[in-house]
């Protein structure tokens, strides 16, 4: 199961069941003859087996117990840096303030994941490396700058990613929403790639200057934020024109408290966002340990969420029905972060309980895609790589039981 269990703390989630519920059924093609194939996200990414306290020290009841090699380590750099300057006195005061809510909440968490067998730890070890796909996205997207623009007037803004003999169409993935609206995954050759694309979704691979295809579609309810763009280009982005009023904003900020500062008070402000809660994503290992010491003075397991709904000003539309469903402050979501990089947890089953499970969803800045969700970015496709599968022949009739269920309904 994607969620493993909710309380008052927050949810427990496993990461990997929520990338696979988008691939329960997949299809590929040879010419024109269709397959179906087994697909699950390569369970290695997954393996989080021990901490990370090699050089910081270990962990015994929350707190950082140095060893010698550490404390040599920490008095080195105490005497390379001396005195903390105030970014750091900031995050230190920020840490002590939410230390509590991170430990407790983590711990009751873990406990009862634990009494339904779930991170009790694995003792089996991969041994298969990690993937490794040399992502040329982005440096795509700036090839794409050059095409000339199409007049907005005869513009497309959307198009199907599968033809209807189904096969991949040839699409335009760089100034169009490219959409999968069938039932089941579908492998497709995409720029000399092959990349695996969820049911219904879609997604628009672009930068920031070429955003404007999301803009015409006008389809988005809730948003998920991340990315590294400089402030004044985060202010640029036309949230107004995405977001219906009272929809969801949720943005992953970095634990330092300058970022946590501009997004709250700078721009969710400029957005017209209200800020109504702050979670924690918590990083633990199979084993439910934090994957860094929670006290270290370095990386910390835990990244930010900040919460806000869209609240224009001087708007007398009607809002979303969800606009004032009350978002919990201080929650937490617990999971085994993935060993890629900046690959983050999904969030869509939690953030149903807030918008609805028909909320039109988007996430910009991804690195993925998500079933229900359009999806923008320069490396919106990352991890939809073929090379970040497992695939294998499916259960033929099994496969094909679900797709007549699917077509026929009323015969169920």
């Amino acid at each position: 199961m994607s969620v493993v269990l909710q309380s008052n703390s927050g949810w427990v989630l496993d990461s990997q069941s929520l990338i696979d519920r988008g691939y329960a059924r997949c299809i590929t093609w040879t010419g024109h003859h269709k397959s179906h194939v087994k697909c699950n996200f390569k369970r290695q990414c997954f393996h989080i087996l021990k901490s990370h306290y090699d050089m910081s020290g270990r962990v015994d009841g929350g707190h950082t117990v140095m060893t010698q090699k550490t404390e040599k380590a920490a008095k080195k750099r105490k005497r390379k840096h001396g005195e903390l300057n105030q970014g750091e006195i900031d995050a230190k005061a920020f840490h002590e303030k939410i230390r509590s809510v991170i430990l407790e909440g983590t711990k009751s968490l873990v406990d009862s994941a634990q009494s339904l067998g779930y991170l009790s730890g694995e003792t089996e070890t991969s041994k298969d490396p990690l993937p490794s796909q040399d992502c040329r996205l982005a440096a795509l997207c700036e090839m794409a700058k050059e095409l000339p623009l199409v007049a907005e007037e005869e513009q497309e803004w959307t198009q199907s990613l599968l033809t209807e003999e189904g096969g991949a169409s040839h699409v335009d993935l760089f100034s169009q929403v490219t959409e999968n609206s069938e039932a089941w995954a579908a492998v497709v050759p995409l720029m000399g790639e092959e990349y695996i694309i969820p049911h219904n979704t879609a997604f628009l691979l672009s930068d920031f200057t070429r955003i404007q295809p999301l803009v015409q579609c006008e389809c988005n309810e809730k948003k998920k934020e991340y990315s590294s763009l400089p402030s004044s280009q985060l202010k640029r982005l036309p949230v107004p024109l995405l977001g219906s009023p009272g929809c969801l904003v949720v943005t992953w900020v970095t634990n330092r408290p300058s970022h946590l500062r501009f997004v709250r008070d700078e721009l969710y402000p400029h957005w017209g966002v209200e800020v109504v809660a702050e979670w924690f994503w918590v990083k633990v290992t199979t084993s439910g340990e934090f994957v860094f010491p929670l006290d270290s003075p370095h990386k910390k397991p835990y990244e930010v969420l900040v919460l806000g709904r869209y609240r224009p000003a001087n708007d007398h539309t009607s809002p979303l029905q969800t606009a004032n469903v009350p978002v919990e402050d201080k929650r937490l979501i617990v999971s085994v972060p993935s060993a890629l990089h900046s690959q983050k947890p999904s969030l869509s089953e939690v953030l149903k309980l807030y918008v609805g499970a028909e909320a039109k969803c988007l996430e910009l800045f991804a690195r993925s895609l998500q079933p229900g969700w359009t999806s923008w970015g320069n490396e919106v496709l990352k991890f939809q790589h073929i090379s970040y599968f497992d695939l294998e022949p499916a259960d033929t009739s099994k496969a094909e039981a679900t797709e007549d269920a699917a077509d026929n309904p009323a015969e169920t």
